[in-house]
């Protein structure tokens, strides 16, 4: 939708006579603006990010969650058996730049997000699929983040 005017009016500019785009050439503005994450902000997730082996960002806490995405992602962890010891959830509604740094951080657009072992997971979507094709369990277990006899066999 936004970028189909967007790209068009840019290529309509460049097919333009020299002279004509010489005239506009300072009037020229790009729509899209990247936002960069403070050294501030992106330290502070960098923390948040190792604090735990599994680390979920998300809205509300575990015991209450404020969206149906958080909720779902809690109940998955939690059928997985996933070791509370080994777990950490931040609630990127008591702190704005949390909130949109995060998005930015992993590039990617939604909350929840999980992490493992500092490495980048998936939202909601990504953990519904891989809980229900196993791939989940696999890595929780190999990690060594289940409680024991928890998690193992369970899809």
């Amino acid at each position: 939708m936004f970028a189909r005017p967007v790209a068009s009016g840019i290529l309509r500019h460049a097919a333009r006579p020299a002279a004509f785009r010489a005239s506009f050439a300072n009037k020229l503005v790009v729509p899209f603006q990247t936002r960069l994450l403070s050294d501030k902000v992106r330290a502070a997730i960098d923390e948040a990010v190792g604090s735990a082996p599994v680390v979920l960002f998300m809205k509300g806490t575990p015991e209450l969650p404020q969206c149906g995405f958080s909720r779902a992602a809690i109940q998955i962890l939690g059928v997985q058996g996933v070791n509370p010891e080994k777990f950490a959830a931040f609630n990127v509604l008591e702190d704005s730049e949390l909130r949109e740094g995060i998005k930015e951080y992993s590039d990617w657009p939604t909350i929840p997000q999980l992490y493992v072992e500092k490495e980048f997971i998936g939202g909601c979507d990504i953990l519904v699929s891989m809980h229900k094709n196993g791939d989940l369990t696999k890595m929780l277990e190999e990690k060594k983040l289940v409680v024991e006899g928890e998690g193992e066999g369970e899809q």
